[in-house]
Protein backbone atom coordinates (compact mmCIF):
# COMPACT_ATOMS: atom_id res chain seq x y z
CA UNK A 1 0.00 0.00 0.00
CA UNK A 2 2.82 2.37 0.88
CA UNK A 3 4.53 1.63 -2.44
CA UNK A 4 1.33 2.38 -4.37
CA UNK A 5 0.89 5.65 -2.44
CA UNK A 6 4.47 6.65 -3.22
CA UNK A 7 4.06 5.90 -6.93
CA UNK A 8 0.79 7.85 -7.09
CA UNK A 9 2.41 10.79 -5.30
CA UNK A 10 5.35 10.72 -7.72
CA UNK A 11 3.04 10.66 -10.76
CA UNK A 12 0.96 13.50 -9.30
CA UNK A 13 4.05 15.69 -8.84
CA UNK A 14 5.69 14.59 -12.11
CA UNK A 15 4.82 17.78 -14.07
CA UNK A 16 6.25 19.90 -11.25
CA UNK A 17 9.39 17.74 -11.09
CA UNK A 18 9.81 18.09 -14.86
CA UNK A 19 9.70 21.89 -14.56
CA UNK A 20 12.29 21.81 -11.79
CA UNK A 21 14.71 19.70 -13.79
CA UNK A 22 14.74 22.34 -16.53
CA UNK A 23 16.20 24.92 -14.12
CA UNK A 24 20.01 25.32 -13.85
CA UNK A 25 20.02 24.82 -10.07
CA UNK A 26 18.38 21.40 -10.23
CA UNK A 27 20.21 20.25 -13.37
CA UNK A 28 23.57 21.01 -11.74
CA UNK A 29 22.48 19.45 -8.44
CA UNK A 30 21.50 16.19 -10.17
CA UNK A 31 24.91 15.92 -11.87
CA UNK A 32 26.76 16.68 -8.63
CA UNK A 33 24.65 14.12 -6.76
CA UNK A 34 25.57 11.25 -9.11
CA UNK A 35 29.17 12.42 -9.70
CA UNK A 36 30.86 9.65 -7.69
CA UNK A 37 28.62 6.97 -9.18
CA UNK A 38 29.55 8.14 -12.71
CA UNK A 39 33.28 8.24 -11.92
CA UNK A 40 33.26 4.82 -10.25
CA UNK A 41 31.28 3.16 -13.08
CA UNK A 42 32.60 5.00 -16.16
CA UNK A 43 34.45 2.59 -18.52
CA UNK A 44 37.99 3.69 -19.30
CA UNK A 45 38.17 5.73 -16.11
CA UNK A 46 37.26 3.33 -13.33
CA UNK A 47 40.13 0.98 -14.25
CA UNK A 48 42.62 3.58 -13.02
CA UNK A 49 40.96 4.13 -9.63
CA UNK A 50 42.01 2.59 -6.31
CA UNK A 51 39.82 -0.07 -4.72
CA UNK A 52 39.78 -2.10 -1.50
CA UNK A 53 37.80 -4.97 -2.98
CA UNK A 54 39.31 -8.41 -2.57
CA UNK A 55 38.78 -9.23 -6.24
CA UNK A 56 40.51 -6.00 -7.29
CA UNK A 57 37.53 -4.82 -9.36
CA UNK A 58 37.93 -1.04 -9.29
CA UNK A 59 34.74 -0.48 -11.31
CA UNK A 60 32.49 -1.52 -8.43
CA UNK A 61 31.86 -0.21 -4.92
CA UNK A 62 33.88 -1.63 -2.06
CA UNK A 63 32.36 -2.41 1.34
CA UNK A 64 33.34 0.96 2.87
CA UNK A 65 31.71 2.91 0.06
CA UNK A 66 28.53 0.87 0.39
CA UNK A 67 28.57 1.57 4.12
CA UNK A 68 28.81 5.33 3.49
CA UNK A 69 25.97 5.21 0.95
CA UNK A 70 23.74 3.24 3.33
CA UNK A 71 24.48 5.73 6.11
CA UNK A 72 23.58 8.56 3.72
CA UNK A 73 20.26 6.88 2.92
CA UNK A 74 19.43 6.55 6.61
CA UNK A 75 20.16 10.24 7.28
CA UNK A 76 18.05 11.38 4.32
CA UNK A 77 15.14 9.23 5.49
CA UNK A 78 15.38 10.66 9.03
CA UNK A 79 15.52 14.26 7.78
CA UNK A 80 12.64 13.74 5.37
CA UNK A 81 10.38 12.60 8.19
CA UNK A 82 10.03 16.28 9.13
CA UNK A 83 9.97 17.57 5.57
CA UNK A 84 6.69 19.15 4.47
CA UNK A 85 6.99 20.02 0.81
CA UNK A 86 8.50 18.18 -2.14
CA UNK A 87 11.16 20.90 -2.33
CA UNK A 88 12.33 20.00 1.17
CA UNK A 89 12.55 16.30 0.32
CA UNK A 90 14.62 16.97 -2.80
CA UNK A 91 16.73 19.59 -1.01
CA UNK A 92 17.67 17.14 1.74
CA UNK A 93 18.59 14.53 -0.86
CA UNK A 94 20.83 16.96 -2.76
CA UNK A 95 22.50 18.32 0.39
CA UNK A 96 23.49 15.01 1.99
CA UNK A 97 24.39 13.46 -1.35
CA UNK A 98 26.96 16.21 -1.88
CA UNK A 99 28.35 15.67 1.61
CA UNK A 100 28.67 11.94 0.92
CA UNK A 101 30.33 12.67 -2.44
CA UNK A 102 32.93 14.86 -0.75
CA UNK A 103 33.79 12.04 1.70
CA UNK A 104 33.89 9.39 -1.04
CA UNK A 105 36.08 11.46 -3.38
CA UNK A 106 38.57 12.36 -0.63
CA UNK A 107 38.75 8.71 0.32
CA UNK A 108 39.31 7.71 -3.30
CA UNK A 109 41.85 10.37 -4.27
CA UNK A 110 42.65 13.58 -2.44
CA UNK A 111 42.95 15.46 -5.75
CA UNK A 112 39.45 14.41 -6.78
CA UNK A 113 38.20 15.40 -3.33
CA UNK A 114 39.69 18.90 -3.58
CA UNK A 115 38.29 19.32 -7.10
CA UNK A 116 34.77 18.25 -6.08
CA UNK A 117 34.85 20.44 -2.96
CA UNK A 118 35.86 23.44 -5.10
CA UNK A 119 32.96 22.71 -7.46
CA UNK A 120 30.58 22.60 -4.48
CA UNK A 121 31.82 25.98 -3.22
CA UNK A 122 31.47 27.51 -6.69
CA UNK A 123 27.97 26.02 -6.99
CA UNK A 124 26.82 27.49 -3.66
CA UNK A 125 28.19 30.94 -4.54
CA UNK A 126 26.85 31.17 -8.10
CA UNK A 127 23.71 29.02 -8.28
CA UNK A 128 20.83 29.86 -5.93
CA UNK A 129 17.64 27.82 -5.51
CA UNK A 130 14.77 29.23 -7.59
CA UNK A 131 12.31 31.35 -5.63
CA UNK A 132 8.63 30.48 -5.45
CA UNK A 133 6.79 32.26 -8.29
CA UNK A 134 3.31 30.75 -7.95
CA UNK A 135 -0.02 32.47 -7.20
CA UNK A 136 -0.42 34.21 -3.83
CA UNK A 137 -2.31 36.98 -2.02
CA UNK A 138 0.62 38.39 -0.06
CA UNK A 139 1.74 41.97 0.50
CA UNK A 140 5.50 42.49 0.68
CA UNK A 141 6.65 45.04 3.27
CA UNK A 142 9.77 47.15 3.52
CA UNK A 143 11.31 48.70 6.62
CA UNK A 144 9.32 51.89 5.96
CA UNK A 145 5.91 50.39 5.21
CA UNK A 146 5.45 47.54 7.69
CA UNK A 147 4.56 49.67 10.75
CA UNK A 148 2.22 51.88 8.75
CA UNK A 149 0.35 48.93 7.21
CA UNK A 150 -0.04 47.04 10.50
CA UNK A 151 -1.49 50.11 12.27
CA UNK A 152 -3.52 51.61 9.41
CA UNK A 153 -6.75 49.74 10.22
CA UNK A 154 -6.93 48.11 13.65
CA UNK A 155 -9.85 45.91 12.53
CA UNK A 156 -7.62 43.99 10.09
CA UNK A 157 -5.73 40.93 11.31
CA UNK A 158 -2.30 40.42 9.74
CA UNK A 159 -0.21 37.25 9.53
CA UNK A 160 3.33 38.26 8.63
CA UNK A 161 6.19 35.97 7.67
CA UNK A 162 9.68 37.17 8.57
CA UNK A 163 12.07 35.49 6.14
CA UNK A 164 15.44 35.71 4.38
CA UNK A 165 16.08 34.74 0.78
CA UNK A 166 19.26 32.84 1.67
CA UNK A 167 17.40 30.54 4.09
CA UNK A 168 16.49 27.17 2.58
CA UNK A 169 13.77 26.70 5.22
CA UNK A 170 12.14 29.97 4.13
CA UNK A 171 12.29 28.94 0.48
CA UNK A 172 10.67 25.59 1.28
CA UNK A 173 7.95 27.27 3.34
CA UNK A 174 7.04 29.79 0.61
CA UNK A 175 4.55 27.50 -1.24
CA UNK A 176 2.81 26.61 2.05
CA UNK A 177 2.37 30.26 3.05
CA UNK A 178 1.20 31.17 -0.46
CA UNK A 179 -1.41 28.38 -0.37
CA UNK A 180 -2.71 29.63 2.99
CA UNK A 181 -3.03 33.15 1.58
CA UNK A 182 -5.11 31.83 -1.33
CA UNK A 183 -7.46 30.03 1.06
CA UNK A 184 -7.86 32.56 3.88
CA UNK A 185 -7.11 36.03 2.49
CA UNK A 186 -10.02 38.49 2.80
CA UNK A 187 -10.40 42.21 3.66
CA UNK A 188 -10.36 41.45 7.39
CA UNK A 189 -7.50 38.90 7.28
CA UNK A 190 -4.38 39.77 5.33
CA UNK A 191 -1.05 38.05 4.70
CA UNK A 192 2.31 39.81 4.50
CA UNK A 193 6.03 39.09 4.20
CA UNK A 194 9.14 41.07 5.03
CA UNK A 195 12.73 40.17 4.12
CA UNK A 196 14.66 40.71 7.35
CA UNK A 197 17.82 39.52 5.64
CA UNK A 198 17.56 42.77 3.69
CA UNK A 199 15.98 45.01 6.35
CA UNK A 200 18.00 44.48 9.50
CA UNK A 201 16.16 47.19 11.44
CA UNK A 202 12.91 45.23 11.10
CA UNK A 203 14.67 42.17 12.50
CA UNK A 204 15.72 44.08 15.62
CA UNK A 205 12.38 45.88 16.01
CA UNK A 206 10.35 42.68 15.98
CA UNK A 207 12.98 40.57 17.78
CA UNK A 208 13.48 37.97 15.04
CA UNK A 209 17.08 36.79 14.80
CA UNK A 210 18.62 36.06 11.42
CA UNK A 211 21.40 33.96 12.92
CA UNK A 212 21.44 30.37 11.58
CA UNK A 213 22.19 29.16 15.12
CA UNK A 214 18.99 30.73 16.50
CA UNK A 215 16.85 28.83 13.94
CA UNK A 216 14.14 31.52 14.00
CA UNK A 217 13.70 31.63 10.21
CA UNK A 218 11.03 31.61 9.07
CA UNK A 219 8.95 33.24 11.83
CA UNK A 220 5.20 33.81 11.67
CA UNK A 221 3.61 36.56 13.77
CA UNK A 222 -0.11 37.32 14.04
CA UNK A 223 -0.97 41.00 14.59
CA UNK A 224 -4.32 42.38 15.71
CA UNK A 225 -4.75 46.11 16.16
CA UNK A 226 -1.08 46.54 15.32
CA UNK A 227 -0.07 44.44 18.35
CA UNK A 228 1.62 41.03 18.33
CA UNK A 229 -0.74 38.28 19.52
CA UNK A 230 1.11 35.05 18.75
CA UNK A 231 4.32 33.96 17.06
CA UNK A 232 5.77 30.68 15.88
CA UNK A 233 8.29 29.37 16.52
CA UNK A 234 8.44 30.48 20.12
CA UNK A 235 11.82 31.59 21.48
CA UNK A 236 13.37 30.35 24.73
CA UNK A 237 15.33 32.40 27.26
CA UNK A 238 18.57 31.79 25.34
CA UNK A 239 17.18 33.29 22.14
CA UNK A 240 16.85 29.96 20.32
CA UNK A 241 13.69 28.82 18.59
CA UNK A 242 11.62 26.05 20.13
CA UNK A 243 11.25 23.22 17.62
CA UNK A 244 8.03 23.59 15.59
CA UNK A 245 6.91 22.12 12.28
CA UNK A 246 5.81 24.64 9.64
CA UNK A 247 3.01 22.76 7.94
CA UNK A 248 -0.47 23.91 6.99
CA UNK A 249 -2.27 21.94 9.71
CA UNK A 250 -0.13 23.33 12.53
CA UNK A 251 -0.51 26.92 11.32
CA UNK A 252 -4.30 26.65 10.99
CA UNK A 253 -4.57 25.14 14.47
CA UNK A 254 -2.06 27.34 16.34
CA UNK A 255 -3.21 30.63 14.76
CA UNK A 256 -6.90 29.63 14.87
CA UNK A 257 -7.27 30.64 11.23
CA UNK A 258 -10.74 29.17 10.71
CA UNK A 259 -12.29 31.23 13.51
CA UNK A 260 -10.40 34.40 12.51
CA UNK A 261 -11.48 33.89 8.90
CA UNK A 262 -15.17 33.60 9.87
CA UNK A 263 -14.95 36.81 11.92
CA UNK A 264 -13.11 38.56 9.09
CA UNK A 265 -15.87 37.60 6.64
CA UNK A 266 -18.50 39.07 8.98
CA UNK A 267 -16.44 42.27 9.15
CA UNK A 268 -16.40 42.36 5.35
CA UNK A 269 -20.21 41.91 5.14
CA UNK A 270 -20.77 44.60 7.76
CA UNK A 271 -18.59 47.04 5.87
CA UNK A 272 -20.42 46.26 2.62
CA UNK A 273 -23.88 46.81 4.15
CA UNK A 274 -22.71 50.08 5.67
CA UNK A 275 -21.53 51.32 2.29
CA UNK A 276 -24.89 50.29 0.79
CA UNK A 277 -26.73 52.31 3.41
CA UNK A 278 -24.60 55.34 2.70
CA UNK A 279 -25.26 55.08 -1.02
CA UNK A 280 -29.02 54.67 -0.53
CA UNK A 281 -29.47 57.98 1.34
CA UNK A 282 -27.59 60.12 -1.20
CA UNK A 283 -29.96 62.56 -3.00
CA UNK A 284 -30.91 61.81 -6.57
CA UNK A 285 -29.65 64.05 -9.30
CA UNK A 286 -32.17 66.74 -10.20
CA UNK A 287 -33.96 66.61 -6.83
CA UNK A 288 -35.31 69.72 -5.16
CA UNK A 289 -32.45 69.65 -2.68
CA UNK A 290 -29.99 70.52 -5.43
CA UNK A 291 -32.19 73.28 -6.92
CA UNK A 292 -33.00 75.36 -3.85
CA UNK A 293 -30.14 77.78 -4.61
CA UNK A 294 -28.11 79.75 -2.14
CA UNK A 295 -31.03 80.18 0.25
CA UNK A 296 -30.92 76.50 1.22
CA UNK A 297 -27.08 76.17 1.13
CA UNK A 298 -26.81 75.82 4.91
CA UNK A 299 -29.58 73.20 4.97
CA UNK A 300 -27.84 71.26 2.16
CA UNK A 301 -24.55 71.29 4.07
CA UNK A 302 -26.24 69.88 7.16
CA UNK A 303 -27.90 67.22 5.03
CA UNK A 304 -24.54 66.09 3.63
CA UNK A 305 -23.11 65.93 7.14
CA UNK A 306 -25.99 63.74 8.26
CA UNK A 307 -25.47 61.47 5.29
Amino acid sequence: MGLITGICSFLYHLPQIYKWLLKPYYITSVFMTVAFLVVRKAPGLCEHLASQREDGNSCDFDWRELEILMFLSAIVMMKNRRAITLEQHIGNLFLFSKVANVILFFRLDIRLGILYLALCVAFVMTCKPPLYMGPEYIKYFSDKTIDEELQRDTRITWIVEFYANWSSDCQSFAPVFADLSLKYNCPGLRFGKVDIGRYGEVSERYRVSTSPLAKQLPSLILFQGGQEIIRRPMVDSKGRAVSWTFNEENIIREFNLNEIFQKAKKFNKGRGSKEEGQNSVQPEEGSSELHNGTDNLEQLTESKKDQ
